[in-house]
């Protein structure tokens, strides 16, 4: 603003307490007159108004000039390592949320209340709670398709528990990368482990992590998942949750491998894509590549008993509408589909179903 001869430079930063010393110090270094210096505190979260005010002119110029330099100095100084930790603060914890829970009821918001009540400014990010009823298998593929997209300290809080209520442990593991998994130690961390690696797991004992004293045995999703969550969300010391396990010990789930001698690929169709019935195989797009086939030629296929010729291409479009194809799906694997039709739908596709492809040129 400008008034009486005189310009008032404000600048807006938030600041510890423990650095205030340390901007003074610049400032004064900088040369311009504490006089013309106001630090004021405006809230809890430590914003404050670095203020100025000289006459205009040339001396105002120097003024604000010397006042950003200090503040840049700060902040590039190993003293300023506060920036990057106040930038961090800034973004509240995220826990990413799947279940087999569907939606029609209120089990997955009575979980979410759970985990808001105990971290009320967690963001929690619903992964999905259409997997498969019971199926273990379908929730790893789920987990293993997401985390890579997470940051480290992400957790992920997983509820595909057909065992829930039996001998089977509640643990939380801890990934090579950083991310935290409260879940049931029934394999649906196997996929993660695979490609990340554990180091550390606990299982989940400490029932002052858990949701009052009378636990369901039915419901661990509410009373032992959600609100082990929510701690680990606040920043709670993980090593209270219970007693350390063995890596080594974890329940794995019995995977198939796609394999390739010198006639074949041989291998399995897990899964359908969503609503759009295209087939998700465990065939990784590099093994296909072996097979010799380029974009454009035409591969006998066979899915089941069903014995097909598809032409291999990018994407869906470079064949005509209800044409099959063979494609690199997003994932990096392997796929059949349908030009805006369902595979699944018009062969009769269940899985799991055997794949078996030759190699070109047999």
């Amino acid at each position: 603003m400008v008034g009486f001869g005189f310009l008032h430079c404000d600048t807006l930063l938030r600041i510890k307490r423990s650095e205030r010393k340390d901007l003074r110090a610049l400032v004064r270094r900088s040369r311009v007159k504490s006089r013309n210096i106001s630090l004021l505190n405006l809230d809890r979260r430590e914003k404050l108004i670095i203020s100025s005010s000289v006459s205009p002119g040339r001396g105002c110029v120097r003024n604000t000039i010397a006042v950003t330099l200090a503040i840049l100095l700060l902040t590039l100084s190993p003293s300023g390592a506060w920036a990057a930790n106040d930038a961090a603060q800034k973004y509240p914890p995220t826990i990413v949320f799947m279940t087999d829970f569907g939606v029609l009821d209120d089990s997955v918001a009575i979980c979410r209340g759970v985990m808001y009540g105990i971290m009320p400014d967690v963001r929690i990010v619903d992964l999905t709670h259409q997997v498969t009823p019971f199926s273990v298998f379908e929730g790893a593929r789920y987990l293993f398709g997401a985390t890579p997209y997470y940051p480290s300290g992400t957790v992920f809080v997983v509820v595909v528990d057909p065992g829930v209520g039996s001998s089977r442990k509640a643990i939380v593991a801890h990934s090579k990368k950083g991310q935290y998994f409260v879940l049931p130690d029934n394999g649906v961390i196997t996929l993660v482990e695979q490609r990340d690696g554990i180091d550390a797991v606990r299982e989940i004992t400490n029932t002052e992590w858990m949701i009052g004293s009378k636990l369901s045995s039915t419901f661990d999703g509410r009373d032992i998942f959600s609100p082990v969550g929510g701690h680990l969300a606040r920043g709670d010391d993980w090593s209270k949750v219970g007693p350390a396990m063995a890596v080594k010990d974890l329940v794995r789930l019995d995977l198939k491998v796609a394999t390739i001698d010198d006639h074949a690929l041989k291998a399995s169709v897990i899964a359908t894509d969503g609503p759009f019935g295209n087939l998700v195989t465990n065939v990784d797009g590099s093994d296909f590549l072996k097979l010799g086939y380029q974009h454009g030629q035409e591969v006998p296929v066979k899915v089941g008993d069903k014995e097909l010729k598809m032409k291999f291409v990018k994407t869906f479009s470079d064949v005509p509408v209800g044409d099959p194809l063979l494609y690199i799906d997003s994932r990096g694997r392997l796929g059949l589909a349908l030009n805006q039709r369902s595979f699944a739908e018009k062969y009769g596709i269940r899985p799991p179903v055997s794949l078996l492809i030759p190699r070109a040129g047999r």
